[in-house]
């Protein structure tokens, strides 16, 4: 959920609660006044009544309700003295709603000509019921136009206010710390923004710096191990080629050679894996699994043979991605070399393309691999000297590079499976 509709989330429930205390409230206060100028009316007319008796004695017999909202009967001086003005809610039958209706009476006595008199009159008043009915109405309607002024207020005027925020979201959205690209500040007048685009601005710097420091270092690192490796590898093989050492010594100079031709490539395969960690393989393009497969294969068709085993192709559909090219064939020849290395001799290793995968299928030993460490750094299924452990570990952060599944199971065979996504 966006800022702006989260926002206007919680004004909504703030909103309703609002509105419903102001209703009860306002309610109350005009039910007051109401009653208020009923009882002034009811109090005013008592008055003109009581004047008008000076010139119509005749309207002291006007004991009943009918024409007249008021009735005049006698009482006693000391039901007089006891009596207080009385307003009161009540019902009365209303001939033209054929029901009863609210009415509003005041109950009073006075004196005329020596005698004491008890009046009453009456007038109508709003039906509660109806009252509520029309307030909730109208309360309703105050809500959602308060609603909608806000939405339409997020999303015209709040939207404008948020836009640099949006915009250096998106500006990170689109920052990859392996290209030199830094981000812009969106300029505002907001002192907030301001602090949040200068904080972003050395955070990406920071961490662009300590990029290129790191990448530096590793290659540099890399450059200096690999000279005194060719150096020391190619003095050493000059030594044998003298053939001045007795066949102990050359045994010895043979395992250091292999140490250090292991660390060679063990120095290449650490580099590799620091420049696909750091995204330094930026260059993409379309590829044709189909025809990188078979050119991996077909490379290696010296080696199956030196190793009397047999590598069959299955093409039963055809796979398109887009990643980079060399990260793909160091993939593929990782997966293909390791079920050669691996297989039992003799035996076939196939290779089978369908819709949305490549599966790796070869024999080997008779139990499944350790599945939870098996892609890890420097952990080797055999132990063969020459091994770095970072074959499988390679190929697996190729394919999480691309979003590409790299999985591992065991049948009858041991089976690894490069499942691409639907599409990219």
């Amino acid at each position: 959920m966006k800022l702006l509709n989260h926002t206007t989330k919680y004004f909504a429930l703030l909103l309703i609660v609002l509105i419903s205390i102001w209703a009860v409230i306002f309610y109350f206060a005009m039910l007051d006044e109401v009653y208020d100028s009923l009882d002034d009316g009811l109090e005013n007319q008592k008055e003109l009544i009581i004047k008008a008796l000076n010139n119509e004695p005749d309207l002291l017999n006007d004991t009943e309700f009918g024409v007249n909202n008021y009735t005049i009967k006698s009482t006693t001086i000391s039901a007089q003295t006891k009596f207080k003005d009385n307003y009161r809610d009540t019902l009365m039958y209303m001939q033209n709603e054929n029901e009863f209706e609210p009415i509003r009476m005041l109950e009073s006595t006075f004196q005329q000509d020596g005698k004491y008199y008890k009046i009453k009159l009456i007038t109508s008043m709003v039906e509660e019921d109806d009252q509520i009915e029309n307030l909730f109405k109208y309360l309703v309607g105050l809500y959602l136009v308060l609603i909608l002024s806000i939405i339409v207020l997020n999303n015209l005027v709040m939207k404008k206010v948020w836009k640099p925020f949006y915009t250096i979201i998106d500006r990170l959205k689109d920052f990859h710390i392996e290209k030199d690209d830094p981000i812009k500040p969106e300029p505002t007048s907001i002192d907030e923004f301001n602090l949040l685009n200068q904080s972003v601005a050395r955070l990406t710097e920071k961490s662009r710096d300590s990029y290129v420091a790191q990448k530096e270092f590793i290659e540099n690192a890399a450059h200096e191990l690999q000279t005194p490796l060719a150096i020391a590898i190619n003095r050493l093989e000059l030594l044998l080629e003298k053939d001045e050492l007795s066949g102990l010594q050359s045994q010895d100079v043979g395992g250091v050679l292999d140490n250090l031709t292991r660390l060679t490539r063990l120095n290449k395969s650490l580099l590799l894996l620091s420049k696909i960690d750091n995204r330094q393989y930026l260059e993409e393009e379309y590829i044709n699994m189909n025809t990188l497969v078979m050119n991996v294969a077909n490379d290696f068709l010296d080696f199956t043979t030196h190793r009397d085993m047999r590598l069959k192709v299955i093409r039963n559909a055809t796979v398109n991605y887009t990643m980079n090219a060399d990260l793909a064939v160091i993939m593929i020849t990782n997966l293909i070399k390791n079920a050669i290395i691996h297989g039992n001799t003799g035996k076939e290793v196939t290779i089978t393309i369908d819709a949305s995968s490549i599966t790796i299928k070869n024999y080997g030993k008779k139990k499944a691999l350790d599945s939870n460490s098996l892609f890890t750094r420097f952990k080797k299924a055999s132990s063969d000297s020459r091994s770095t452990g970072l074959g499988l570990a390679i190929s697996k952060a190729i394919a999480d590079k691309y979003g590409l599944q790299l999985t591992y199971t065991f049948t009858d065979q041991h089976n690894f499976m490069i499942i691409f996504p639907v599409s990219r």
